[in-house]
């Protein structure tokens, strides 16, 4: 087996499996690509996506803790969506997680499936608002 092999075995055996119905979209597609790698993976790195999220917000000088809940919201959004630096370094970590069939899917739609990234990451950061807050 050579070492591309078994690096591509070895990530899909260490994503989790998530319940979706991956047959709902045509192979190639983004929404495909989307519960049949993108789900996976945000759920294995969930983790530590949030302690980046966390010193992230440390960076920020505690700004995000004294706003009000929908704010709170606004401010993960904008983070995600606006701070280029950040937004490259989370979607690393999940591109790193991909095979090289994986890759060559996200490097012909990759706008889309980094818009679609982005909007994972600040519905996942919604969604564990208590854990960001503790």
């Amino acid at each position: 087996m050579t070492i591309t092999t078994e690096r591509n075995s070895e990530l899909i055996r260490l994503r989790p499996s998530i319940q979706t119905n991956v047959d709902e979209n045509p192979e190639n597609s983004a929404g495909h690509f989307q519960n049949a790698t993108l789900r996976p993976i945000l759920k294995l790195q969930n983790e530590l996506l949030l302690q980046m999220f966390k010193h992230y917000l440390q960076k920020s000088k505690g700004s995000f803790f004294q706003l009000a809940p929908p704010k709170q919201l606004e401010f993960i959004g904008n983070s995600v969506r606006s701070d280029l630096r950040f937004r490259n370094l989370l979607t690393g970590v999940i591109i790193g997680h991909f095979t090289e069939s994986e890759w060559e899917v996200f490097a012909t739609q990759e706008s889309e499936i980094t818009r679609r990234i982005a909007d994972m990451l600040i519905q996942r950061f919604s969604d564990q608002i208590d854990q960001l807050l503790a």
